[in-house]
């Protein structure tokens, strides 16, 4: 393994030698709209670029997430999982031209998460250039319907459906380059949406307006008394409704989201408030409801883990600082079915969710390295239990 770690930072010049094929597989992917239940044609592209790559073998699951194998020398290995998700938020209409410049790209999506599909995409060919060769067979999956509603549901028919087990996997993000996620927090993510009905707008005297409803939710929910053990935290983080400035919101739509590494206490303060949505839409006398978008259990790798120790390893050799944070990925999946998984940044960039959203060329090497890197630790067996 030390032999393999120090051999790092050579690599780093040998990728970048194939930059402009792995810019292109960014490009081309990136510029295909993906939101999250209409990936179908980015998938066909994603196929079509790891057929390019030289991948060993290219098909599909039982639910559509599109995958390639790099057959590996131990034929009796279960297999590496290396996963980036497919979907994006941007819907069709937003434009997804790229701009290239000498030191970034420049586009919706790209960020999160084309590149990292565009760099999945570009690993057959990369392995090939470097010659390097793997025990276990390398399974690389395009996941799609992970963000928002989607939740997670390709990399959970993924793991549930496939045949063997999974030695270890790698979850590849665009960003931020430096993170090492081995853990998930819980998280319920929901929707309290209002409306005010046709007779209501006529009938009352002071007619209810839906955006002021809501401000009270929120101002019930910042009530709820919160522990510092265990950590919980409710993010309120979208609000939106009305049509013009002058008439009464009719309806209105808050989004919020519970995070805690207890999954008992995510569940008490989504209890709290749905109390809080039920009480207020009776004292108002509107429908006010309360909806769950997605959900993920706590679950976690611990810092002493031998793939956890490692990946960090790989990262210093590489010069860079380890940052350990929690992870909202498809981590949480792996992790919540025992496959021992990290989740790594490719690049650095700004704008993360914008549509000027904008990547740093140059570091996105160092960040394949590193992918390789624990890729590398998971064959030697620090994965294994």
């Amino acid at each position: 393994m030390e032999r393999h770690v120090e051999a790092l930072p050579a690599m780093v010049d040998r990728i970048c030698a194939l930059r402009d094929i792995i810019i292109a597989n960014i490009v081309l992917i990136g510029q295909v709209p993906a939101p999250t239940f209409q990936e179908k044609q980015r998938c066909q592209k994603f196929m079509n670029r790891l057929l390019e790559c030289e991948v060993d073998e290219c098909t599909t699951d039982g639910y559509r997430n599109p995958l390639g194998i790099v057959r590996g020398l131990d034929p009796a290995q279960p297999p590496i999982l290396v996963a980036a998700h497919l979907d994006t938020h941007f819907s069709r209409d937003v434009d997804h031209d790229f701009t290239i410049t000498e030191e970034r790209i420049i586009g919706a999506g790209v960020l999160d998460n084309s590149v990292g599909v565009g760099v999945l995409a570009s690993l057959p060919l990369i392995l090939k250039r470097l010659g390097v060769r793997f025990q276990s067979d390398l399974l690389l999956a395009g996941v799609i319907q992970s963000l928002g509603r989607g939740n997670l549901r390709g990399m959970r028919h993924l793991v549930k459906t496939w045949a063997t087990p999974i030695r270890g996997a790698v979850c590849i993000e665009g960003v931020e380059l430096g993170r090492l996620n081995y853990y998930a927090d819980g998280m319920i993510r929901g929707e309290v949406t209002c409306r005010i009905d046709e007779g209501q707008k006529v009938e009352m005297r002071h007619q209810p307006n839906a955006i002021l409803v809501l401000h009270e939710v929120i101002n019930q929910i910042l009530e709820i008394r919160l522990p510092q053990k265990p950590h919980c935290h409710i993010i309120i983080g979208k609000i939106a409704g009305g049509l013009e400035h002058g008439i009464s919101a009719y309806e209105a739509e808050l989004g919020f989201e519970i995070q805690s590494n207890s999954d008992r206490m995510v569940k008490s303060v989504f209890a709290d408030i749905a109390d809080i949505v039920t009480g207020i839409g009776h004292e108002y006398g509107v429908e006010l409801t309360l909806e769950t978008i997605s959900n993920l259990s706590a679950a976690r790798l611990r810092y002493n883990h031998p793939l956890v120790k490692a990946a960090g390893t790989v990262m210093e050799t590489l010069g860079l600082k380890p940052q350990g944070a929690p992870s909202e990925s498809e981590l949480s999946i792996l992790l919540s079915r025992r496959i021992p998984a990290v989740t790594l940044g490719l690049t650095r960039g700004e704008n993360f969710h914008q549509i000027n959203s904008a990547m740093e060329i140059a570091p996105m090497f160092t960040g394949i390295a590193q992918v390789l890197g624990v890729i590398a630790a998971i064959d030697r067996g620090l994965a294994d239990d």
